[in-house]
C-alpha cells in the first residue's frame, strides 16, 4: 500500500513533536503531499513553518473526511487536545494513537464508540529510522485499515501486530522505554572504562560504537544473540570472566531486566487506569 491515495482525502497530525516529525518526515519522501496535511501544534517549529510556505495546512480548520488521524500529543495534553477530533468520530475516518498509556477504550468513549480506532507504540529510534512499532486495532478497524497504518509507521521502522490489548504495557517495557535501558548501558559501559585507565572521549566512542555494532549484528545475523554471545566467548577468557558477573542470577542482567522491565510495565498499568 501506498501514500499517495492519502493525498486525495487528506491526513490529520495531532501534535508534531520528535516523534511526530520523524513520521512526518518520512510520509513526505514516499509521496504524501504538504497540501494534504493538516497539523495541529500549540508551538510549531520553524521547520513546520517552512512547511506552511509549501502548502501544507498549520492549525487550519480541520478538512470534513480525512483519510486517517494520528494523535502524537503527551498524555498529559490528550484531554485538551483530543475533543477537537471529537467531530470526525463515529465515520469511516481511523484514528492511529501513539500516546502512552491512553487505551482504546479512553478513545471510544470521546470519539465514538463506532469510530475506528489503532493504538500503536513506537519507540525513540524512529527518529532515525531504525525504530520498531507495535499496533492494534479495535473491532471496527478492518484489516485495510491496518494496512495503512502499518504504512505509515513504516516510515520510521519495522511494525508487529499484537493480538491483545493486554500486552502494549509489556510492549511499552521492552521496546517503548527500551531505548533508555540501553543509552544507559552506554553510559555505564564507557564509565567502566574510565575507571579502568581510559580517557573519557575514547571509553565513550568505544562504548557507543560497540553497543551500536552488536545491535546491528544481532538484528542482521542468522544467529540467535545466545550464539553471538557464545560466539564472542573464549573458554576460560576475559569475556567469560566478565559475563560471570553479568550473568549472575542473583545480582546480574537476569534479575535486574527482569525486575527493571516488571516495574515499567505495572507503571503502563497504573498510567492504564488514571
Amino acid at each position: 500500500m501506498t501514500l499517495g491515495h492519502i493525498n486525495s482525502r487528506g491526513l490529520v497530525l495531532l501534535g508534531c513533536g520528535k516523534m511526530g516529525s520523524a513520521m512526518l518526515v518520512g510520509w513526505l519522501k514516499r509521496g504524501l503531499m504538504p497540501q494534504a496535511v493538516t497539523v495541529l501544534d500549540p508551538m510549531p517549529s520553524d521547520w513546520l513553518l517552512g512547511l506552511e510556505q509549501e502548502g501544507l495546512n498549520l492549525n487550519t480548520d480541520l478538512p470534513p473526511a480525512p483519510e486517517i488521524c494520528i494523535i502524537a500529543v503527551k498524555p498529559q495534553m490528550m484531554g485538551d487536545a483530543l475533543p477537537r477530533l471529537r467531530a470526525l468520530g463515529n465515520s469511516d475516518v481511523i484514528f492511529l494513537s501513539i500516546a502512552a498509556g491512553t487505551g482504546i477504550a479512553a478513545f471510544e468513549s470521546i470519539l465514538g464508540a463506532k469510530s475506528r480506532i489503532i493504538r500503536a507504540m513506537p519507540n525513540t529510534p524512529a527518529a532515525v529510522g531504525h525504530g520498531i512499532t507495535a499496533l492494534i486495532g479495535n473491532a471496527n478497524a478492518s484489516d485495510a485499515d491496518m494496512d495503512l497504518a502499518e504504512t505509515l509507521l513504516a516510515a520510521i521502522g519495522q511494525t508487529v501486530r499484537l493480538s491483545d490489548e493486554e500486552q502494549m504495557d509489556a510492549v511499552t517495557a521492552v521496546s517503548g522505554s527500551g531505548p533508555a535501558y540501553v543509552f544507559h548501558l552506554i553510559e555505564t559501559l564507557a564509565a567502566a572504562g574510565v575507571a579502568e585507565g581510559l580517557p573519557p572521549d575514547l571509553a565513550m566512542q568505544l562504548a557507543r560504537v560497540t553497543v551500536a555494532g552488536a545491535g546491528d549484528l544481532a538484528e542482521n545475523a542468522p544467529e540467535d544473540p545466545a550464539q553471538l554471545r557464545v560466539n564472542v566467548t573464549s573458554p576460560g577468557g576475559t569475556t567469560a570472566a566478565a559475563l560471570e558477573v553479568l550473568m549472575d542470577p542473583e545480582t546480574g542482567f537476569p534479575a535486574l531486566l527482569r525486575r527493571a522491565v516488571h516495574q515499567a510495565a505495572e507503571r503502563g498499568r497504573e498510567l492504564g487506569r488514571a
